[in-house]
Formats: structure tokens, C-alpha cells, sequence
């Protein structure tokens, strides 16, 4: 599928990693991060990992290492402790917000557009009432943790389409215990993965005036 529009100003490159582990991209992000300049290239990186919990910085002090034998690994993005899962489509969005003119609010506000927009294309009906993140029948459906280098966006958000919920009952999901999650499937049972992720792939270009040059499968 293509995805380049000339109308576009920015240029971005997409990178798919297929599933892989938290550390490696977690190393990853941080170094492409630190050695980038004003004229690196944005980057938005569609991965699914192996079951972690990442523990934000609001969330540190409760350090635990491990919980029903799943990994607890803190994290410098915001927010408290989340699950990650196969079947959960993160976004991870390294941008230089100083480029895009885009402050955070502005961008906290293009993500819920781009998740909103892509559930209304599988008809479903989110909100973004309870902040943060993004709610379907009163149930969390995606989550957004991001950090601020300077002006450099690291980190990004996190979408349920077909995974297995059940890690989510032993935290309190954003340090919220009346958090409930839910899934796409739970709403649509024949959703395809490989079908949101292309309709993510097209809003995230969409709602940040990008221009993509490049989509690379990493695995």
C-alpha cells in the first residue's frame, strides 16, 4: 500500500518491528533519541511486544520485579504502571515537536483524533471523556505515555485489538483500580490486526501533516 502524498511538509519514516521485546526497543528509542539533530528524520515505530509490565515515573517508588511471572521494568515516560501484550498495537511516535509546531497538548490531542478516528473506521464508537486515554462503553481501550527530550517526542500510545486482557486484572491499569480494559475484538470479532494497523498508518500521516518516505519492515 502506498502511503505518499506530496501535499504533505513533513517527512516521517515508518518502521513495522513485528513483535519484539520492550528492553530492545526501549534501548533503542533513547539512542536514536540522543544522537539525533534538527535535521534527523522523524520516526514512527509500530511494534508489539512480548508480555511486560513498564512501570512510568510516577509509578517508580511501587518498583516490583515481577508479577504472575510477568516482568515489571520501570520506564522514563510519564504516567504509572501498564501492560504490554501480543495482539496490542504501540505506537511510537519520535518526533521533533519543534519542527511539527506542535506543543504537547496538541499532540495529546492529534493521537486521540488518530485512535478515535480509527475505531470509528472499524464502527466503533470511542471517547476521550475520561482522561487519559481513549474509552469505548466506559472501558480503556488505548493508553498514551509520552516523554519530552528538549523538544523531541519519545515513546506514544497504545491500542487493544486482539490480546489477551487478563494481566491487566492484577495492576491497577494508570494506577486507576476502577480501570477496566477492553479490546477491538470484544466489540468487532473479525477484526484484523494487519487492517488497524494500516488505518493507523494512514491517520497518523493524516492528522500530522506528514509526508512519508519510507516504511521498512524491521523483522
Amino acid at each position: 500500500m502506498n502511503f505518499m502524498n506530496s501535499s504533505f511538509s513533513h517527512p516521517v519514516i515508518i518502521r513495522d518491528f513485528g513483535i519484539c521485546s520492550w528492553s530492545y526497543i526501549f534501548n533503542n528509542m533513547n539512542h536514536f533519541t540522543n544522537v539525533r539533530n534538527q535535521h534527523t528524520i522523524d520516526e514512527i515505530w509500530f511494534v508489539e511486544h512480548y508480555p511486560v509490565y513498564t512501570n512510568g515515573q510516577i509509578g517508580n517508588s511501587e518498583f516490583r520485579s515481577s508479577i504472575h511471572n510477568i516482568p515489571v521494568i520501570p520506564t522514563n515516560r510519564g504516567g504509572k504502571i501498564t501492560y504490554h501484550g501480543p495482539g496490542q498495537q504501540i505506537v511510537y511516535l519520535l518526533f521533533n515537536l519543534k519542527r511539527l509546531k506542535i506543543n504537547i497538548r496538541r499532540l495529546l490531542s492529534f493521537i486521540e483524533k488518530i485512535v478515535l478516528n480509527t475505531l470509528y473506521v472499524f464502527s466503533i464508537i470511542g471517547n476521550n471523556n475520561i482522561n487519559p486515554g481513549i474509552y469505548v462503553e466506559n472501558k480503556k481501550i488505548c493508553s498514551i505515555g509520552l516523554r519530552i527530550k528538549k523538544y523531541y517526542c519519545l515513546h506514544g500510545f497504545s491500542l487493544n485489538i486482539k490480546m489477551d486482557l487478563r494481566p491487566f486484572k492484577y495492576i491497577d491499569p494508570c494506577g486507576d483500580k476502577n480501570i477496566i480494559m477492553t479490546h477491538m475484538y470484544n466489540i468487532k470479532k473479525n477484526i484484523s490486526f494487519h487492517n488497524v494497523k494500516n488505518v493507523l498508518i494512514k491517520n497518523c500521516i493524516s492528522f500530522f501533516n506528514l509526508t512519508c518516505v519510507s516504511i521498512q519492515d524491521v523483522y
